[in-house]
């Protein structure tokens, strides 16, 4: 397929946001850690952080709000969320409702889904139970329906999964365990009563009968890890619209390195009015996928005085009740490390937060503009540069590679130094350029899509400024004063353009190194984080083969 006849196409399709909002509201899996926000940085100055923006330290478990439990959550030689490639996060597959067929404390089994749905091998498969009628954000609200009386899964049904070869395995609740094959069986007794008298007049069976503990121990912990199956909780969000329906999905969790789980940004794609479904699946099926974020680690460097990511594991496989343990984990670190967008009331009070922002603004067609043979260190480029390599369009998402990714923290060529405070900006007429161009939002596979000069940075590294202001005299016969007036150009990238809804993506990394210059479909799928000033996600480019 033609590269706009693709963009064109995506443009058209119908996306659908299946993700919970995760808020300081949203109710943790039981004995979990709430989700804190904390700023430690204001724009005009805070205790702790200096000044130039609002910038926060989040603190979250993360079996909050919609998340992928990964391999590791049960089985601690699993592959880390970072090393599943975005062709097992991303596929066909269909939301099954079974709600008619379960109630509190249900079993579910691979027969509820084979009689609604024709699942195919290879699929991705979200079962809908209702129970998403239950999220702290629903009129009928019940953190007890959603997180310890929902239906669970049987051992049947995992083994159908895995023999099914199945990709991902979501559900709308709280849990794709039944909650009485978790530590909430200790906690909650009397649902615990329920539950087995539920067993009992359903199937004629006692619970161990049902479960025996040993054998569902080795099937969640060995077993299904083993095959690399996992799962998505809590999903929600327009989930109702694509009920009974084949889909593509995609699965934009963060890829975390250390931690068992990690919030996730879920959407579904749908054909176009007009366009038949299956024509449309196989075309997403076959198109070409790069993925543009660097694998998020306690490794990551943060920007320069902010706080780095600590994960800290609170409970493991091997501390609760035999089989019934998972490893869980608490993080804590201020946003701007790793790849991430740097969203309005960063510098804008009055702007969005990340969660406000509806998924259709974070997608679209867009370009990738190579310019990394026209840049050096401190070097400023031009919209004279994009122009030169890209054919771009009003209403784009622009990408600059500057080259910058090279020197980023999981590379060969490693240069934290060179990458945080050496790296290309723009030219004084860059932001109004992008205005005029409506620019939908900038990317860029270096720290800051300002110049570093621009930046307190200008401050901290006096000879770096000196070697930056003699570069641009040579460039553009100006001194940097003279170009860039402090009151008018000062972070412009970020003050000038975050009130007019253009924000831009920090740290693209990873496939961007060998991208060339040219139009993509390109996704932005951040963690929808009610508070949140900016955020983490999967950044990805798309196109048709």
């Amino acid at each position: 397929m033609e590269s706009e006849k693709f963009l064109e196409l995506m443009k058209n399709a119908k996306v659908y946001d299946l993700s919970h909002p995760v808020s300081i509201f949203t109710p943790p899996w039981p004995h979990d850690k709430s989700f804190e926000v904390h700023f430690f940085k204001r724009v005009t100055g805070a205790y702790g952080g200096g000044q130039g923006a609002n910038g926060q330290i989040l603190n979250w478990s993360n079996s909050v709000g919609t998340h992928l439990v990964g391999e590791t959550a049960y089985h601690s030689g699993g592959r880390a969320i970072s090393d599943i490639p975005l062709k097992e996060l991303s596929g066909q597959g269909v939301v099954v409702d079974i709600s008619d067929a379960v109630s509190d404390y249900g079993i579910i089994t691979p027969e509820m889904i084979t009689e609604r749905a024709n699942v195919k091998e290879g699929d991705i498969l979200i079962i809908y139970t209702g129970y998403n009628k239950y999220s702290w954000d629903k009129p009928d609200a019940s953190e007890f329906d959603f997180l310890v009386r929902h239906p669970g899964a049987n051992m049947e049904f995992f083994e159908w999964a895995m023999k099914m070869k199945l990709k991902w395995v979501g559900t709308d609740a709280g849990c794709i365990e039944h909650p009485m094959n978790t530590p909430i069986k200790y906690w909650h007794e009397r649902d615990f009563t329920k539950a087995k008298e539920k067993l009992r007049e359903d199937c004629g069976k006692e619970w161990d009968e049902m479960f025996p503990p040993e054998e569902y121990y080795k099937l969640m912990h060995i077993k299904v890890p083993k095959s690399h199956l996992v799962f998505v909780e809590s999903v929600g969000g327009d989930i109702e619209k694509v009920l009974n329906k084949r889909v593509w999905f995609f699965n934009g969790v963060i890829p975390f390195m250390e931690t068992e789980a990690a919030w996730t940004r879920l959407a579904a794609y749908e054909a176009p009015d007009g366009m038949n479904n299956e024509e449309f699946i196989q075309i997403m099926e076959s198109m070409e996928q790069y993925d543009l974020t660097v694998p998020f680690s306690v490794r990551t460097p943060q920007w320069l005085n902010y706080e780095p990511l600590t994960v800290k594991f609170f409970k493991r496989v091997g501390q609760q009740q035999f089989g019934l343990g998972r490893n869980a984990s608490i993080c804590n670190a201020s946003i701007h490390l790793g790849t991430h967008m740097d969203g309005e009331k960063h510098f804008y009070p009055a702007g969005k937060t990340i969660g406000q922002v509806p998924l259709e603004d974070w997608i679209g067609p867009g370009v990738v503009a190579d310019i990394s043979d026209m840049v050096s260190d401190v070097s400023v480029y031009t919209p004279e540069m994009i122009k030169k390599v890209v054919d771009i369009h009003e209403g784009d998402i622009l990408i600059i590679k500057t080259g910058w990714n090279k020197y980023g923290w999981n590379s060969p060529d490693s240069d934290e130094f060179r990458y945080m405070v050496r790296h290309p900006g723009p030219s004084p007429d860059f932001a109004e350029w992008a205005i005029n161009m409506k620019i939908k939002w900038i990317g860029v596979d270096a720290v800051s899509a300002d110049h570093p000069m621009n930046t307190i940075m200008r401050i901290w590294h006096p000879k770096t400024f000196q070697e930056a202001n003699r570069k641009l005299k040579e460039q553009f016969g100006k001194d940097w004063d003279e170009m860039y007036p402090i009151e008018k150009f000062y972070q412009v990238m970020h003050i000038k353009l975050f009130p007019k809804h253009i924000v831009h993506a920090e740290n693209l990394a990873s496939d961007i190194a060998n991208l060339p210059s040219g139009r993509y479909y390109i996704g932005c799928f951040l963690a929808r984080v009610m508070e949140a000033e900016s955020m983490w996600g999967r950044f990805v480019a798309w196109k048709a083969k």
